[in-house]
Parts: structure tokens; sequence; C-alpha cells
């Protein structure tokens, strides 16, 4: 069968080269010369061939002189492979999720708009599915709420749809369009003992490099899960605004969650920039429950002391 699409085709065009000379038979040529250098262990081939004719030194140049005729194109062949393991893998996927739609791609920047938007990694009968919408540039959702109220999984539920969008696979909503931009995260910064490198500082490098990107021109869809957070509350309120501040004058959209609510207040300056959304927990007959829903505005309940009293921890 012939590939119709113009991918397959550059793909296949990797593996043929030489009509006398595809990758399937030189990989085969190799094979057989392997095999060869194996009956080595064979006591006919050790006592007479090599003893008179010195076989294995012969079929190791031939291995020699094969290598160095497809030297140049063994990247090409790994290429080609790499692709379409890739493209299997999207394969499979796509037909274990026949419930799952391909999203529409808009040239009108910015948009990143869903209905019902899940995580393809949770439970279906589990998942509780929210939306997102972004319409312009520059634009910015920040999501305050509770400890374990969703937000850190509403971050990577946006952030892993966006990537399979922007791959041409289908998404776990019933509706979805974006434009593709460049996505960059702050989800899971880490210390480094090899680098000398504290949190603090490598979460500094990451932003350096957002604001880096922006300056340079890149299109950016930003998502940052409590950001500055390796400090102390003062200069991480001080630095979150300012940083804030820098990412809407530089035009970029994205989604901030944190803990701060006082970032809120950031729509007051920012009103047509940015909007507010939550996650809220409830604490009723001292149970503490999740409706893992996203609603509009500041959070309103904290439960980090509720949980700590529950569980023995401190004086209250």
């Amino acid at each position: 069968m012939k590939p119709q699409s113009e991918l397959l085709k550059q793909i296949k065009a990797l593996l043929l080269g030489d009509e006398k000379q595809t990758a399937s038979k030189a990989i085969n040529r190799l094979s057989a010369l392997m095999n060869a250098l194996d009956q080595r262990n064979n006591i006919f081939v050790a006592l007479i061939l090599n003893g008179l004719f010195f076989r294995e030194l012969y079929q190791v140049m031939r291995i020699e002189a094969w290598k160095e005729n497809q030297a140049a194109n063994l990247p090409k062949w790994l290429e080609a492979v790499g692709k379409m393991d890739a493209l299997c893998s999207l394969a499979t996927y796509t037909y274990n999720h026949p419930d799952y739609i391909y999203p529409q791609v808009t040239a009108v920047p910015f948009q990143m708009c869903a209905k019902a938007m899940g995580h393809p990694l949770i439970h279906r009968e589990k998942c509780v599915r929210n939306d997102i919408d972004i319409q312009k540039r520059s634009f910015f959702l920040i999501v305050t709420g509770a400890n374990m109220a969703g937000k850190s999984t509403y971050l990577r539920t946006v952030a892993v749809n966006y990537l399979l969008a922007c791959m041409g696979a289908p998404v776990c909503a019933i509706q979805m369009k974006f434009y593709p931009a460049k996505l960059i995260t702050g989800l899971r910064t880490s210390d480094s003992l090899n680098n000398n490198e504290s949190y603090f500082f490598a979460e500094l490098k990451r932003l350096k490099f957002i604001v880096d990107e922006l300056k340079a021109g890149e299109e950016l869809f930003v998502i940052l899960d409590e950001i500055l957070k390796g400090t102390n509350s003062t200069d991480k309120q001080t630095g979150s605004f300012a940083l804030i501040k820098q990412l809407v004058t530089l035009h970029t959209n994205g989604i901030i969650a944190t803990h701060d609510l006082q970032l809120g207040t950031l729509a007051d300056t920012f009103p047509n920039n940015i909007q507010n959304h939550c996650f809220e927990a409830e604490m009723n007959h001292n149970e503490l429950t999740f409706s893992y829903l996203l609603k509009k505005g500041i959070a309103q309940n904290m439960n980090a002391c509720f949980l700590m009293k529950k569980m023995g921890i401190g004086d209250f």
C-alpha cells in the first residue's frame, strides 16, 4: 500500500534511498553477516575455517565494510523509525478513545476555548470536567483555591489537551478551539545538587527563560503553578505581582495557580486582561469535601489549618 499523506511519504523516502540498497535490505545484510560471525562457536568453523582461512577475521572485515557504507544512512533510518513509533502511539491513543474529539484550529491569536475538558489519565467515571475560555491576547486566568481542591490537576488538564491538540491528536473535551503557540509550563520545578541550584534559583531560571522567549518575539502559552514559592511570603507576593504585570505587558497568555489570594486584585488593575477563577473546598460537620468544579471569582475557603487540626498536627 502506498502512503497517502505527505508525512508518511517523507518517512518512506528516508527508508528507501537507493532502490538497490533500501533500509530493509541493508539491515537484512547486516543480520546475515552477524549470523555468519556467530558460527565461530561451531567447532568445525573454529578448527578448520578459522585455523586455515582466518574466516572470523574475514567476517569482521565484511561487517566493518557494512558500517562504513551505511554510516551516513543509519541516522535517517533511526529518525524514520522514531517518527513511525510516535505516529503509531498517536494512532493507538486515538483508537482507544473513540469519544474524544478533534479540536478546531484557529488563526486568531490567541484563543484557547474548551467545553467539558478532562484529563485523559483520570478514570472517566471519576473525571470532573471543566471549561476554559481565553479569547484574546494578552489574557491570564488566575486560579486560586484550597489545598487538594484541583488547581494543579486543572493546569495539567489544560496543558496536556493543548499539547495533544498541537500534535494533531484528539482531546478529552466535547468542544475545543485553539491557536497553536509554544507551550511553556512551570509545574514541577526542582533544585539540583549537581548544578548547585536551590529551588528558588531554579524557579528564577525558568521564569527568565519565559521572559527572554517573549522578548525574542516567541508566541507563548504559559502555565505556572504557585510561582516563587521558594522564598518568603513578602518577596513572593511582590515578585508575583511584578511578574504577572510584565507578562501582561509582553502580550502573552496563560494560567497561573496560586494560594496567594491577593494576586486576585490584579484583575482590578487589568480588568480586560486578567480574570479570577477558583476551586472551593466545603467544610460541613467537620468533614472536608471538594467539587473540583471551576468557578468564577477568588477562593473564599482555605483548609490548611483545618487539615492540620484534623490530623493532630499543631496546637490550635
